[in-house]
C-alpha cells in the first residue's frame, strides 16, 4: 500500500490591481492652463458673462464670467490633486515632481507671455503653488505618522 500525502493548497494571494486612468497619471492642473491658453488664443473676453442671476437681495444681477468658470475649474481640479497627494507609494514622488514642473510652467508663462499677465492667470498660478505645497505637506505628515506608529511605551 502506497501512502500519498496530500499536497498543500496554494495560499490565495490577493493582488490589487490599480486602475490607472489619465487623471491619476498626469497633473490635472494642466487642464486650466490649456483652457486659459485656448481662451486667450481665440480672443474671447475673460469678462464675457456666461449667465446672470437675479438675487433675492435686490442687488444688481450677479454675472458668471469666463474668468469665473476657469477659476472654478481650477479650484475643483485642485481638490482632486490634493486627494491624489494622499496616496503613498513610488508614484507619489513622480506626482510631486510633475506638480512642481506644472507650477514652474505656470510661473514662467505668467512672467513671459503677455496674454498671461492677468489676475486670473496669477490666481491659477497660486493654485498650482498650493498644490505643490499641499502635496509635500501631506506626504511629510503621512510619513511622520507612519514613522511614529511604534511610539514610546
Amino acid at each position: 500500500m502506497v501512502m500519498v500525502e496530500p499536497t498543500p493548497e496554494p495560499k490565495a494571494t490577493r493582488r490589487y490591481r490599480r486602475s490607472s486612468n489619465w487623471l491619476t497619471v498626469i497633473p490635472t492642473l494642466l487642464i486650466p492652463w490649456i483652457v486659459y491658453n485656448a481662451v486667450a488664443a481665440t480672443g474671447v473676453d475673460l469678462n464675457h458673462r456666461l449667465f446672470e442671476l437675479t438675487l433675492p437681495s435686490g442687488a444688481p444681477p450677479w454675472g458668471f464670467t469666463v474668468s469665473d468658470a476657469v477659476l472654478l475649474l481650477s479650484l475643483g481640479l485642485l481638490f482632486f490633486e490634493i486627494l491624489k497627494s494622499t496616496r503613498t507609494g513610488g508614484n507619489s514622488v513622480a506626482d510631486h515632481a510633475l506638480s512642481m514642473i506644472v507650477f514652474v510652467l505656470y510661473l514662467i508663462w505668467f512672467l513671459v507671455v503677455p496674454t498671461a499677465a492677468t489676475s486670473l492667470f496669477f490666481l491659477i498660478t497660486i493654485i498650482a503653488l498650493i498644490d505643490v505645497v499641499a502635496g509635500f505637506s501631506v506626504t511629510i505628515r503621512a510619513a511622520r505618522r507612519d514613522y511614529s506608529v511604534g511610539g514610546e511605551q
